[in-house]
């Protein structure tokens, strides 16, 4: 399989399959289409007409959106048990990725994802710091329900834990203050392996997309 991603520094959407991918343990190509080369929407294209990364190719068939992605690895490679295996906890996991994928919107554009930087004291509108809140809630109450097996969102590593892994890095690189249960998940996921090879990689990339850089000028 092969997966082309965005910058690690910024691509949200391309860290959930990664994430899930090489934390599962699953052989994979990357490719890495820079958000300033002039031929993005070209190589992306190539395989997907919606022209956004990340995309999924398996041999002939190619998949786009996180989700779907996520979706079909986790069929692909039963074994690996990317979805709880209870049906309830199952339907819940899939309940919360359908909410992270959709919503939050005001929290994501306030807190871009920047693996690069360190901040605090960033002052947030009441939505974003609404979103925020659902956020910790969604994380205790899976926790609390669900995670007796383990130290991630359904006990065991699943599709859940992808989604929400560029949210620990949205809330490490912006400070933003959490209570011990979200504190205890957010160190979880930055503490991943995969997380950690992933920001190494992200750290190094000097390009700059200046409308995923809010707080900070042109290095």
């Amino acid at each position: 399989m092969k997966l082309l991603i965005g910058n690690k520094n910024y691509s949200t959407w391309s860290m959930r399959p990664w994430i899930l991918l090489r934390h599962a343990g699953i052989p994979f190509e990357e490719e890495l289409v820079d958000f300033n080369a002039e031929d993005f929407k070209a190589r992306v294209t190539k395989y997907s007409g919606a022209g956004k990364v990340p995309v999924l190719v398996d041999g002939e068939l190619v998949v786009w959106d996180s989700l779907a992605i996520c979706e079909y690895v986790a069929e692909k490679s039963p074994e690996k048990g990317l979805w709880p295996h209870n049906r309830e906890a199952r339907a819940v996991a899939r309940s919360v990725c359908a909410e992270m994928h959709s919503g939050f919107q005001e929290m994501r554009s306030r807190l871009t994802m920047n693996c690069q930087v360190r901040f605090s004291n960033v002052l947030l509108p009441k939505q974003a710091r609404r979103e925020v809140s659902r956020i910790i809630e969604i994380w205790r109450d899976c926790r609390q329900r669900f995670g007796a097996d383990g130290p991630f969102l359904f006990g065991r590593f699943s599709v859940a834990d992808a989604f929400f892994a560029p949210v620990t890095m949205r809330f490490v690189a912006y400070g933003v203050d959490l209570p011990a249960v979200a504190k205890q998940y957010v160190d979880t996921i930055q503490g991943l392996p995969a997380m950690q090879e992933w920001i190494a990689a992200a750290r190094t990339e000097t390009s700059f997309v200046e409308e995923d850089e809010p707080y900070r000028e042109s290095r």
